[in-house]
């Protein structure tokens, strides 16, 4: 009993000893015995905290790093995803303004000419019932479209149909080997006929006259017919880059730049009916061509180093 009498008188000193320095504690007396304490701890604990903070320092932050790592993967993704979204759209736009200036281009034509036309997307490219350039347009008989009429770009010339469903076209290019077109010179009016020779960037005029005089630039434009098939009178198809042979040789020919880069095609028109009562317009000056700028040549050559076969005329090609 003496025994535990004592343990509690001991616990309750040390009690009231422990209530006064914490009073004095918190009255912020910088004197006395708990001063020395703070002191004593303060010098103690502090080189403990900076040497675990240089040792756990770095492992936090790691950890930390490690956490974040995942949130910033997410992060870069769905900037990525939506740079890849406005690139398209970019992409959208720009092509849709393409079409528009094209479509742009062949309303002016139709417009100066009185063509009546169904306009139209090339949609496939290809070889097709035996003839080598072709394209598939994706308007057919249901459109009014039949064989044999006139396809224009805003820009000229660009073939005729030869096949035709209820909804696509086949068009075959005028730049095919079997491809033939009446034609004119739009200066002079001296009458040929265009023949495409297998090659996107040259054709070849046979003209009637040999005798003829036709300058490096002179326009060819198509002769047409009074049915205007296959193809309607007017539509520019290219400039003479040069000429092959001499005046009164029987067999004297103009190599023909055309208008129309069959490799880019895209928006196009087909002629349905041609309005004769339409004042046509004239030509505007053509470009010099690259080749002949260059050099400032603007005469006419007796002969050509490109090798070009002679063309074929098909028997249903009419020259007036």
């Amino acid at each position: 009993m003496r025994e535990s009498r004592t343990t509690r008188i001991v616990l309750a000193v040390l009690v009231l000893v422990s209530i006064t320095l914490v009073i004095i504690d918190l009255r912020g007396s910088s004197s006395g015995p708990t001063a020395f304490i703070r002191s004593a701890g303060a010098a103690i604990v502090a080189p403990l905290e900076r040497v675990s903070g240089a040792i756990f320092g770095p492992v936090l932050s790691l950890g930390d790093s490690l956490g974040s790592l995942g949130e910033k993967d997410a992060q870069i993704a769905d900037l990525e995803a939506e740079n890849a979204r406005l690139k398209s759209e970019l992409d959208v736009v720009a092509n849709d303004k393409a079409r528009v200036a094209e479509l742009d281009a062949l309303m002016g034509l139709v417009g100066n000419n009185g063509y009546e036309t169904v306009p139209a997307q090339v949609i496939a490219v290809g070889p097709a019932q035996g003839f080598a350039w072709t394209v598939t347009i994706d308007v057919g008989s249901r459109d009014g479209v039949e064989p044999q009429m006139s396809v224009i770009s805003g820009a000229g010339l660009v073939g005729r149909t030869i096949s035709v469903t209820p909804t696509t076209a086949t068009v075959l290019l005028v730049v095919d080997a079997t491809s033939s077109v009446g034609a004119r010179l739009a200066g002079t009016s001296q009458i040929g006929i265009v023949s495409g020779s297998g090659r996107q960037d040259a054709l070849q005029m046979q003209l009637l006259d040999p005798l003829a005089v036709v300058d490096v630039g002179d326009v060819v434009v198509s002769f047409g017919s009074e049915a205007d098939r296959p193809y309607a009178p007017g539509i520019p198809i290219g400039t003479v880059l040069q000429m092959r042979g001499t005046e009164g040789q029987l067999t004297r020919s103009a190599i023909v730049e055309p208008y129309v880069d069959v490799s880019r095609l895209d928006i196009v028109g087909v002629v349905l009916r041609v309005d004769e009562r339409a004042p046509r317009e004239p030509l505007p000056m053509p470009t010099p061509s690259p080749t002949n700028a260059a050099t400032g040549d603007d005469t006419v050559t007796a002969d050509d180093s490109t090798t070009i076969d002679e063309p074929v005329v098909p028997e249903e090609t009419a020259v007036p």
